[in-house]
């Protein structure tokens, strides 16, 4: 199928360039960085150590100055101009401080050191910025999910178009083994598709007519035809990936102060090392040769980066082993946020609950069997469109009851419906419907609502004739979930607009701690503020759309159910692309770890740095040692610790 040349995009013109198709942005330039630099690695070790040789054990010590000086030039070549660049502008960087250190070592004769100083550091910056490319990674690898082409069909014809030139309303072909290119709707056809990429979830879900696919998942078997929903820029897929963009962006407390310590740190260690080299020769009459390469040696041991690296590193890894289990995070503020809350808050319906109703109870009365009961019932719901018809229906399905011809139907808004069935009225609905009924059975109604049921009434023109109860349904692993909370210690509390007799069936089967019932939005953002007054840091799940509000005003709001809703994605600060209780549970614990290991990375550069510190103004540290342990080695050893985080699985 060829290409359409009038909508396929202008690659010379990067206005046309769909920017969730440029992965050569984050991919292709990656390994070429990295080649570079394993050569400038190879090259100026080769060098280093040939220099060695000769400064050491022959004479040749005019040569080996000349190759600890092009060993400065090989591995130095962005170190030494970003550090003059630097000390032009009155900045004090890291660069700064090698390039001063790698000076001022040729100057007093140590060019073995000095060539030391600025190789390791290269090495350094590299395990630096392979620590900065996972970011890059996560992010790369969501666009690299993104099909840049999709199969439509255009009168008559199957038209392979790139992605974002095809439009809302247009029919998309998806053969087996297909990445779906598009959100939208299966119009013919099912299949089995494996939506790890959006979801998390590792099994394949089946997907018949009428089910939203999403863009980036993958079908696995079938053929089917989809109608496009959204636009290439509007997709699940590219919300997500403009999501985690912002996440890395979005530091946390502890990563705002790393960095405004840091601004402070550097001049501090400048001045302290001028003291070093001056206050002992100039005041004491100490050497000054010896105190000079003291303090050298002070400004490269006390170089920040590992301590600057120590949290961001670890927030993106934190943030990056979410992102893989299905669970979005909008930045580090939140990952940091969630290890201190002690009160998580839940919307019932579509939270704790499926937000489905399901039939569990029919009270047949005055001579009435329960299938007939049933066949009334059903036969007038089907007439309407009410979450309760729909309930009422899907019984009279899947128990096989036909329906029977319904005439004179009316459905009464907030009430019920009514209708003839062989010439003889039924109504089905609430008490305030059945207003020509004189006696209710109330004893069985009561016993019903007291259970968190909805009951329907079903009467004819004389006297009820029976009772229907309808729940909404909960969760598998609400209950589960409440005891893991439990065993957090964090308090459970669930909100609902539903009435006292439900809310307390719900809260005490899963075990909910508290809740509050006949609820408005605005009742629950209240509810919201007076918690965390009380409890200070408090947590709202929800479904996105109608707990807006509340999940808003919590000091992390948690959305269910992100694959399906925009304002999900938007609202909350934490998404979950997934109906899955479960993972706030382990959010709760990711949080606590990446935490967990965020102190023990800040812990250890600030021992490590002042320990060398210490000991480098009593002379027991040298130059190459100080880049070799005080700053590479401690570099890789907080990279290695904030890895463990992405080990964190659920």
């Amino acid at each position: 199928m060829p290409w359409n040349n009038i909508n396929s995009p202008n690659t010379d013109d990067p206005s046309d360039t769909c920017k969730y198709c440029t992965t050569n942005i984050y991919e292709d330039k990656e390994p070429e960085n990295r080649i570079k630099a394993v050569y400038i690695v190879g090259i100026s070790a080769i060098i280093l150590a040939t220099a060695l040789y000769l400064d050491f054990f022959t004479s040749q010590k005019i040569l080996a100055e000349i190759l600890y000086v092009t060993v400065v030039v090989i591995s130095g070549y962005e170190t030494v101009p970003n550090g003059f660049r630097a000390l032009f502008k009155g900045k004090f960087s890291i660069s700064l401080l090698i390039t001063i250190a790698a000076v001022g070592a040729f100057s007093i004769g140590q060019g073995a050191e000095g060539a030391s100083v600025i190789f390791l550091f290269f090495i350094a910056e590299f395990l630096e910025d392979y620590a900065g490319e996972r970011a890059k990674k996560s992010i790369g690898s969501l666009i690299k999910l993104t099909p840049q082409t999709a199969t439509v069909k255009r009168d008559g014809q199957n038209i392979k178009l790139h992605a974002h030139a095809v439009d809302v309303g247009e029919i998309v072909v998806v053969m087996p083994g297909d990445k779906i290119p598009l959100d939208g709707i299966i119009i013919k056809g099912i299949s089995s598709v494996n939506q790890a990429a959006i979801t998390g979830e590792s099994i394949p879900v089946t997907k018949n007519e009428g089910d939203t696919v999403y863009a980036g998942t993958i079908n696995e078997e079938g053929y089917f035809e989809l109608r496009v929903t959204k636009r290439s820029d509007e997709t699940v897929l590219s919300k997500i990936i403009d999501l985690v963009k912002t996440s890395q962006n979005n530091k946390s407390k502890t990563e705002a102060f790393i960095d405004k310590f840091s601004n402070y740190y550097t001049p501090s260690i400048l001045l302290l090392a001028v003291i070093v080299a001056t206050v002992p020769p100039f005041v004491l009459g100490l050497n000054f040769d010896t105190w000079f390469y003291r303090a050298l040696v002070l400004l490269v041991v006390s170089c920040p980066c590992a301590l600057a690296i120590s949290t961001p590193v670890s927030m993106v890894s934190g943030i990056t082993a979410g992102t893989n289990n299905g669970v979005l995070i909008k930045g580090g503020e939140y990952v940091e946020e969630m290890q201190r809350i002690r009160t998580i808050v839940f919307d019932k319906t579509g939270t704790l609950t499926e937000g489905k109703l399901e039939l569990t109870d029919i009270i047949p009365l005055k001579n009435y069997s329960k299938d007939r009961i049933i066949e009334i019932t059903g036969s007038l719901e089907s007439k309407s469109k009410h979450p309760i018809a729909e309930a009422v229906v899907k019984y009279t399905e899947k128990t096989g009851i036909k329906l029977l011809e319904v005439t004179n139907f009316k459905s009464v808004t907030g009430k019920g419906v009514k209708g003839q069935i062989n010439n003889e009225m039924f109504y089905v609905g609430r008490r305030n419907l059945l207003t020509i009924i004189n006696e209710f059975p109330d004893d069985l109604i009561e016993k019903l609502e007291i259970n968190g049921k909805t009951v329907l009434i079903i009467a004819d023109q004389e006297r009820v004739i029976g009772l229907i109860g309808l729940m909404d349904k909960i969760r598998a692993s609400s209950q589960s979930t409440i005891m893991s909370l439990k065993e957090r210690n964090i308090k459970t509390i669930m909100l609902t607009g539903d009435n006292e007799g439900t809310a307390k069936a719900v809260s005490s089967k899963i075990g909910i701690d508290n809740h509050y019932s006949g609820l408005l939005p605005e009742d629950k953002v209240k509810i919201i503020n007076d918690l965390i007054l009380k409890d200070k840091h408090v947590a709202m799940v929800g479904d996105g759309v109608n707990d807006a509000p509340a999940l808003a005003r919590s000091n992390v709001g948690i959305a269910m159910g992100s694959a399906g809703s925009d304002v999900a994605i938007e609202t909350a600060d934490i998404a979950l692309m997934h109906d899955n209780i479960t993972k706030i549970s382990y959010i709760i614990d990711l949080s606590r770890k990446t935490m967990s290991v965020v102190k023990q990375n800040v812990s250890l550069s600030i021992i490590v740095k002042g320990s060398f510190a210490f000991f480098t103004i009593l002379g027991f540290v040298s130059l190459w040692m100080a880049v070799a342990f005080g700053d590479m080695g401690l570099t890789l050893v907080v990279i290695i610790n904030a890895l463990r985080i992405g080990n964190n699985k659920n």
